[in-house]
């Protein structure tokens, strides 16, 4: 991959853009020269209708039949033979709030990468949706596949605000009882909460045919932890504080989260659930190839 392309990829250099349509465009603008080729590539296709040939149009796409009969050059439109459709699951509990020297909140990460997932998959003419949670679902948009809703879910997650505490299982199952059709869950979370109850919950929902992605975000202060000396850490949901001497902690913490990561892992594993552990830190393309997959996957 080039230097360039890396670029786009990157959360610091993503943060500079303001507004989030463009921002989600930077990013998949990045991945997709990254895979030096077309959302499209791999996926099976299948003719739809058709259009006048224009100069750059490949020539080999060109219906011969077509022209045997007008004696006009007509191309071949595709479009996906297998749509998905597809539900952004955001979790927007305090501790997604969260940074201690990147740019982006956990929060923003997850709302940068799911704006992506969405102006991808609706290019695609895939359904996309949109559901947001904290205590219980706060927000939610019905997947529908038209430009427009772009616009409508950047315009939801650009609203949104990390607060209050998590209720992860709960809200879980109270999406498996809105959604009426087979779909794919993209869920953002740093799934601080008890990992039995999520379990179970994702469990449901995969019992009832749906697909599940989990990115798991995490902050890179999260992971490394890069503190030093004494240092008072406070959960950003229940403000309870404790103070640590992060030296004398570190080995210990960095073998936790380890743990903690594997965990989940191993649960997605059991379940068939596509698991991705992310930090803030990370590029933007795994997380897209992912879903780039489970996509061809299911075509």
């Amino acid at each position: 991959m080039s230097r360039a392309v890396e670029e786009y990829l990157k959360p610091d250099v993503v943060q500079q853009i303001a507004r989030l349509d463009l921002r989600a465009k930077f990013i998949v603008k990045g991945f997709l020269q990254g895979l030096h080729a077309s959302p499209f590539q791999g996926f099976s296709v299948e003719f739809s209708e058709h259009r006048r040939y224009a100069a750059g149009d490949d020539p080999k796409d060109i219906d011969w039949l077509v022209y045997a009969k007008t004696d006009k050059h007509y191309i071949k439109k595709y479009e996906a033979e297998t749509n998905i459709t597809g539900f952004l699951v955001v979790d927007t509990s305090g501790s997604m709030g969260y940074t201690y020297r990147q740019q982006f909140t956990k929060l923003d990460y997850s709302i940068s990468l799911a704006s992506a997932l969405c102006w991808l998959m609706v290019h695609q003419q895939d359904p996309c949706g949109l559901m947001v949670f904290g205590e219980k679902i706060t927000a939610s948009l019905p997947a529908r596949s038209r430009r427009s809703q772009i616009s409508e879910v950047l315009s939801l997650l650009s609203k949104t605000k990390a607060a209050g505490v998590s209720e992860i299982s709960g809200s879980l199952i109270q999406i498996g009882a809105m959604l009426r059709h087979r779909s794919l869950l993209m869920i953002f979370s740093d799934l601080l909460a008890e990992p039995a109850a999520i379990r179970d919950a994702m469990l449901r929902l995969r019992h009832r045919n749906h697909d599940i992605i989990l990115f798991h975000v995490l902050d890179e202060a999260e992971v490394r932890f890069p503190f030093q000396g004494m240092v008072e850490l406070t959960d950003p949901e229940s403000s309870q504080s404790m103070v640590v001497d992060a030296d004398a902690a570190r080995r210990d913490y960095v073998t936790g989260v380890e743990e903690f990561r594997d965990h989940y892992r191993q649960i997605c594993q059991q379940a068939g659930i596509d698991y991705v552990p992310l930090d803030t830190s990370m590029p933007f393309d795994a997380a897209l190839m992912e879903y780039l997959i489970n996509r061809q996957q299911r075509a």
